[in-house]
């Protein structure tokens, strides 16, 4: 499988392109609008056949370029069903499998951060987008966001995969770039060690986080898979 991570420092945002390397088609996870360039000329020097742009959930600190994407490659936008975007192609249920060449994608619907977060399941990787980070987890305060779901959505569905299983998390503010499932179960502070329900909702309303920078910008603009608004 191929997996290559990409950057942009500005959001802190991971974007993620992926292909099956024997047939090139490809799925790019949580394309960033100001990125567009560089990720369309990786995907044309690769020789990749573009089918999919993933939304791990509708963004509130960046605007997407699925649309740009989908014009230029004629690549299908994917949401997850309860963000009810209009924009998108396929609006994506739990338990859904998206065929990317001889490999599947399993969509998982992990509500929390907002009520339309999904994480995308292939091979051994899942890409968790803002549900799960490295030693750290979403925001939950608001977009529909839920403590007690991401809390399940987290253990019930991500911690009962192999402890092995590759973790690409959608955003990083320390220098990490992935991690497993085994070390997040061990090692998060949010999360790991066993901690339950109670203890995880008291961390969670005590961040005291600003709103994001772009979320004016951000909701409207990913609504319309990041169409310019008129």
């Amino acid at each position: 499988m191929f997996i290559r991570q990409l950057f942009d420092r500005d959001t802190w945002t991971y974007t993620y392109l992926i292909a099956d390397p024997d047939t090139k088609e490809a799925a790019i996870i949580d394309a960033v609008k100001e990125q567009f360039d560089r990720d369309a000329q990786l995907i044309e020097e690769l020789g990749f056949k573009l089918k999919y742009s993933l939304e791990t959930h509708v963004h509130a600190d960046h605007v997407t370029s699925s649309g740009k994407l989908r014009d230029r490659f004629g690549a299908q936008v994917v949401l997850q069903e309860a963000s009810n975007a209009k924009c998108a192609d396929i609006l994506a249920k739990d338990g859904d499998v998206l065929k990317l060449g001889d490999k599947e994608i399993k969509v998982l619907h992990t509500p929390g951060h907002t009520d339309a977060d999904a994480t995308f399941q292939i091979d051994g990787a899942v890409f968790t987008g803002d549900a799960l980070f490295v030693r750290g987890c979403g925001r939950t305060d608001f977009q529909a966001g839920s403590t007690e779901s991401l809390y399940n959505s987290i253990n019930d569905r991500i911690f009962s995969l192999p402890d092995d299983t590759v973790i690409y998390p959608g955003h990083d503010y320390k220098g990490h770039t992935a991690s497993t499932v085994g070390e997040e179960k061990a090692y998060n502070p949010r999360l790991g060690g066993g901690k339950d329900l109670e203890a995880f909702a008291e961390i969670m309303d005590n961040l005291n986080l600003p709103a994001p920078a772009r979320l004016d910008e951000s909701l409207p603009g990913n609504m319309r898979c990041g169409a310019e608004l008129n």
